[in-house]
């Protein structure tokens, strides 16, 4: 009986929801500005305009690399 009570009392731990994580200011801060930044470049991404018959996806001069299909070609 004891056995299954400590399985019992470790599963209630488990389940339990860890307590919220305390955030100093800065890295508080630091969250916020990434979360700006994101937008941004989700913002220009709509914006911008649309190729005709091109590739899609990430500029390539911006990340350095082709990507077609899985094949990556590095320039």
């Amino acid at each position: 009986m004891a056995d299954e009570d400590d399985v019992r009392a470790v599963l209630v731990a488990e389940a339990a929801p860890a307590p919220p994580k305390v955030l100093s200011p800065a890295a508080q801060r630091a969250l916020a500005e990434a979360e700006a930044r994101r937008a941004e470049i989700d913002r220009k991404t709509h914006e911008a305009a649309v190729e005709k018959g091109g590739r899609g996806g990430l500029d390539p001069v911006r990340f350095g690399d082709w990507e077609i299909k899985g094949l990556t070609a590095d320039f």
